[in-house]
Formats: structure tokens, sequence, C-alpha cells
């Protein structure tokens, strides 16, 4: 083990060892997928570096794009939360708290050494970066985004138990439409669907973003670690459809599509009831991947699920020009 004050190297992709680096968020305190080097190589198209302490102890992935002859920090499309990612022996490590109460009382967390050896140096690297720092970077200060998780670590009644009256409500209606849930759906239908149906809504995702995330989804489909669901209806009409990735620690709801005539069915209601059955007692968490929209967020917080912010930061030293076309 590295001892003595700790040093926090900046290396380019082409340096970065993929093996020690997966190992690393294998081992984090607040390991997500997101992290793994695949993932951003994908998401990034390859351009990312990192920060990365000692040997491997704790990370920070910088994915990196050049606008006007600068390079800013930006978070990839599908990505929800980057940061810093540390093992339990990092020094200083920030602590991962469990999910607050919906309305919590306790005060800030207080300020990490770990974070502010990362930031220094992310500042020192970069003039600009707008980026979600994971759930287990409470820094002092950000502003947190809403996500919303659900440990199945219950049979199925017990979560059940937990639902509001609303989703219960809406189970009952799609129980009356004869809903058929499906395992080991057709990825392309379900990628195509969500891109019909949500494209016109998020601008910010390129072309180029959705070719890359079927590549990622090939490749989890290899691993294992792939999960494609959907409901249809009585004639087989296609209602709705889910893409999920799976880890060690989580299932993450990476799209989510209802199409219209499953909004009149409660079809997404009931696929991700389905969903909650079929892995309930995994030890698993269900990540929904959280929504600021407050309709989507009554959405999933009717599934008895519990928030569990992330953090937005933004670092801006661009001079009055850059600014103002940033604005």
């Amino acid at each position: 083990m590295t001892t003595g004050k700790p040093h926090i190297h900046y290396l380019k992709r082409q340096n970065i060892d993929p093996q020690r680096w997966d190992e690393c968020i294998g081992q984090a305190a607040n390991s997500l997928v997101y992290a793994l080097h695949f993932y951003l190589d994908h998401m990034a198209d390859h351009q990312w570096d990192a920060l990365v302490m000692d040997d491997y102890r704790a990370v920070m992935p910088l994915p990196w794009r050049r606008k006007a002859g600068i390079r800013y920090l930006y978070q990839p499309a599908f990505t929800q939360q980057s940061g810093i990612f540390y093992r339990p022996d990092a020094p200083a490590a920030l602590p991962v708290h469990p999910p607050p109460p919906l309305n919590p009382t306790a005060p800030p967390a207080p300020p990490s050494a770990l974070a502010d050896s990362f930031l220094h140096q992310l500042r020192s690297h970069f003039r600009f970066a707008e980026i979600y720092l994971n759930y287990g970077n409470p820094y002092p200060g950000l502003p947190t985004r809403t996500n919303f998780i659900l440990p199945l670590d219950a049979p199925y009644a017990r979560l059940a138990a937990g639902y509001k009256k609303d989703l219960v409500r809406n189970l009952k209606l799609a129980a009356a439409a004869s809903l058929d849930y499906l395992r080991d759906f057709d990825l392309p239908t379900s990628l195509d669907a969500y891109r019909r149906e949500y494209a016109s809504r998020t601008p910010y995702i390129r072309p180029e973003d959705y070719r890359h995330f079927e590549q990622l989804c090939l490749l989890m489909k290899q691993r294992g670690q792939l999960l494609v669901r959907a409901v249809t209806g009585p004639k087989q009409q296609l209602l709705a459809t889910a893409v999920l990735f799976r880890d060690h620690n989580r299932l993450y709801l990476l799209q989510s599509t209802t199409l219209p005539e499953g909004r009149k069915t409660g079809a997404n209601h009931f696929l991700l009831d389905q969903l909650i059955r079929e892995w309930a007692d995994s030890g698993l968490t269900l990540d929904f991947e959280g929504s600021e929209v407050p309709g989507i967020a009554h959405f999933y917080e009717n599934f008895g699920s519990s928030d569990q912010p992330y953090f937005f930061y933004r670092h801006n030293q661009l001079n009055w020009l850059f600014r103002l076309l940033k604005k």
C-alpha cells in the first residue's frame, strides 16, 4: 500500500490501466457502472482523461471536448453521474450515506480533503466544467439533483406494500387491460421506440450518442449485463419498453419508453411492477435514474423509492468573451 502523502496524477486515456481502473470502480464504496472504462470509452468516444490517486485508490474520470481551441469538461449522454470514486483505503474518503429521508433535517456534509484535492487538480487542467458528481461526493454548497432508488432486498409482497395509492390504482387498470410482460425483448425495437418518442424533448443528445449507446448495449449484452423488457397488449401491440444495465450493486433504468397507447392502460406502471417482482429479494438496488420533472419524480416515488441525490459542479475561468459565447 502506498504510504506518505497521497498524490494525484493526471493521466491521459492511453496511459490508464483499464484493469486497475475497473478494480477501483468495482471496489469503490460509491461504485457506479457509468465509471467503468468501457462505459466511458463508448459514451465519451474514447475522449476522456482521469485524475488517479496513488495506486488507483481513488479516481475521477474527465470526459472532455474542445471548442474554440479550449478543452472543457462535460457530462456524456446516458451517463447520469461521474465525479470521484474511492476505495475504502482512500485517505480522507468521503462518507457514503444511506438515502436521506424525503424531508432531511441533517446539516450538510462537512468539507472533504479528498474532494478538495481532486477539484483543485481539476481546476488546474480545465478552465470550464459542467459535470455531475456522484451521490458519494456530498460537497458543501453544490446544487443537488434528484435520483430515486429502491432496494430490492425483500420479497415482492413486502416491496409492494410500500406502493402508493396512485400506483395501486393504475396497476388495477393495467390488470383489466390483460397486459403481457416480456423478457429478453428485441433491443433495436426498444431503442428505436425511445428515440422516436423522446428525441425531440432531448435535443442535446446527438445522433452519434444514440449510436454509441447502442454499441454499449451490445457490449453489455455480451457481458450478460443487459436487460430489455417490454409490455404488450392483447393484440401484441407494443405499449412500453425498458432498457436496463446490471452490475453487482444495481439495476440502472437507462431508457424507459411509454408509447401513446400504453399511457391509456398504465403499461409503464405494470412494466416496473413486474420488473420489481422479477428481481425482488435479489439484494440489488433498482436505480430509476431520477428526474427533476415533478410528474416523473412523483411516478417513481409511488413505488416506495427514496431520493439519493447527486450534485452539479460548475467551474468557469473563461475570459469575458468566452463567458459571453457560453451564455
